[in-house]
């Protein structure tokens, strides 16, 4: 028995959108020990994933942290890793080969580096599909793949039947109207007249959830929906997935919360804008899709609710 290390460290989407590729590499190495390297808000998470062996915490200090980063690569070689999947392929994890497996191919250290298609530049090659990228770099490394690109995330959730019990929840949709704070272009601005219609629709067949993350409780007292917190507090990501697994329709924005949904197998639409396009990040699924335009602001509560009924019917 072997120790292999896969790489990843977040952020929330990506960690579900790598669901796949981690399910991959521990069905191909079924005798072996499975670890993974990723950050302090993801380390309570993956450690629920029934593939993974136990997770090394890296705090991502800076790389002139010689103190820090001489005890992170101690701790790593310890392992005797005799392979390891980068599936971050940053800067970062780049610098990190460097130090522990300078001249190693794709054969030891696996990344889009070590597994560019012949006459392509890692520019060009990122311009693909996260899954796709996903699905060439393992399958170049020996791996051969399966779940890659049909993502399974309901590993992460959690019993939630208290909270369930506590909001009388039944039927629901669920709406993420945040995104990062620095990434406002990612916000569709009209939450509450779409909430009007759907009100006026269903009346009160179907609750409007939101459940906002701990920087967006007090901003999502402006949204006209019920605000499903655990004791006071945001909910965790084991929760969040259950409560999104178990919803009737999910409405989001292009944030770690659409990603969950469409790699929990529900029903839903993503909003997108100019800042990328739902193909690039492999986010849309069977039954979750996406409203691509070049302006959310000019996308109006009339046409994300009729995609809406659509999408139920």
């Amino acid at each position: 028995m072997s120790n292999i290390l896969i790489i990843k460290h977040g952020s929330l989407g990506d960690i579900a959108q790598a669901s796949g590729a981690i399910q991959d590499i521990s069905d191909n190495h079924p005798n072996d020990n499975l670890y993974i390297l990723s950050t302090k808000p993801y380390y309570n998470l993956l450690k629920k994933n029934p593939n993974i062996t136990d997770v090394i915490l890296d705090k991502r200090l800076s790389r002139f942290n010689l103190i820090y980063l001489y005890l992170l690569m101690r701790k790593i070689k310890k392992y005797k890793f005799i392979k390891v999947y980068d599936l971050q392929n940053s800067k970062r994890t780049s610098f990190y080969k460097k130090i522990l497996y300078p001249k190693a191919s794709s054969d030891i250290w696996s990344s889009t580096e070590t597994t560019l298609p012949e006459g392509t530049n890692k520019t060009d090659f990122d311009k693909d599909t996260v899954l796709n990228r996903f699905e060439h770099q393992l399958n170049v490394s020996g791996i051969k793949t399966d779940k890659v690109t049909k993502p399974d995330f309901s590993w992460s959730c959690e019993n939630i039947s208290e909270i369930k019990k506590k909001y009388n929840l039944n039927k629901y949709i669920i709406l993420f109207p945040f995104s990062s704070s620095h990434l406002t272009i990612k916000r569709w601005p009209y939450y509450n007249e779409l909430i009007k219609k759907i009100k006026s629709t269903f009346e009160d067949k179907i609750q409007i959830l939101i459940a906002p993350g701990p920087n967006e409780i007090k901003l999502a007292k402006d949204i006209d929906a019920n605000i499903i917190l655990n004791n006071d507090k945001a909910l965790s990501i084991s929760q969040l997935s259950s409560l999104i697994k178990d919803s009737y329709f999910v409405i989001s924005n292009d944030t770690g919360p659409a990603h969950m949904a469409a790699h929990l197998n529900v029903k839903g639409l993503v909003l997108f804008g100019s800042h990328t396009t739902a193909q690039k990040v492999s986010i849309e699924r069977e039954y979750f899709k996406a409203i691509q335009v070049s302006d959310l602001a000019k996308l109006s509560a009339d046409k994300v609710f009729q995609k809406m009924q659509e999408s139920i019917n």
